[in-house]
């Protein structure tokens, strides 16, 4: 990998530093700097949305009552995100596991689709096949602007699903799209930083729908 490739997560870093102290000096500040960052953008972040997070949590949480299920999805590293999603559903560390997939797990449709028909359907034609009026899409960019994730946002509106989107910078097209219904916004334009943030809203979402299922079993 060539110095470049690095360079801009740590500038000060050059090819002839000898200076072995300071350059752990200089690495040491520069992690605990983007950890600081990363956390004050969760807290403003969490906080912002909290309004947005209570009023979707209830709205998943009928979902699920009703016998849906959850189907997540996303590129690059939000397709792992998207996994993470489905898994923190499917085995949650307490409370109720609920129904969710994740549409970037299956190999041979994603290649099936993005060989024989396109890329911009590899989530809709999915949920096209298994998607129902009782389920949730929730989708997840840091641009908001994937076309995959729009056309499949048209398709499981047009299902009658529930439809949830991340997106980063300023919500970018997703913010924009009449077929999403809720749309949670990080608002920074660090790659990192945004997936970091959408991982915390995701937790809370996961929590927000337990919550509704403690207070439905108490009442």
């Amino acid at each position: 990998m060539s110095p470049e490739a690095t360079d801009f997560l740590y500038p000060f870093i050059e090819g002839d530093e000898r200076d072995s102290v300071s350059l752990l000096a200089d690495l040491s500040a520069s992690a605990e700097a983007k950890w600081a960052h990363s956390e004050r953008l969760r807290q403003e972040t969490l906080a912002r949305c909290d309004d947005q997070l209570a009023t979707i949590g209830e709205a998943m949480a009928r979902r699920f009552e009703a016998g849906g299920q959850l189907f997540a999805f996303g590129n690059g590293g939000s397709a792992t995100d998207a996994d993470d999603v489905a898994q923190v559903f499917t085995r949650p560390p307490r409370g109720e596991p609920l129904p969710a997939r994740s549409l970037v797990t299956d190999h041979a449709v994603l290649t099936a689709l993005s060989n024989d028909i396109g890329f911009d359907v590899v989530f809709s034609r999915q949920l096209e096949a298994h998607g129902g009026p009782d389920d949730i899409a929730v989708g997840l960019s840091t641009s908001g602007n994937s076309e995959n994730l729009l056309v499949a946002f048209r398709q499981a509106a047009k299902r009658g699903m529930l439809t949830v989107g991340l997106a980063g910078y300023d919500g970018g097209q997703m913010a924009r799209c009449d077929e999403l219904q809720h749309c949670l916004v990080v608002r920074s334009d660090s790659v990192h930083r945004i997936q970091e943030s959408q991982a915390a809203l995701i937790h809370a979402l996961w929590s927000a729908v337990q919550s509704e299922y403690q207070a439905k079993g108490a009442a």
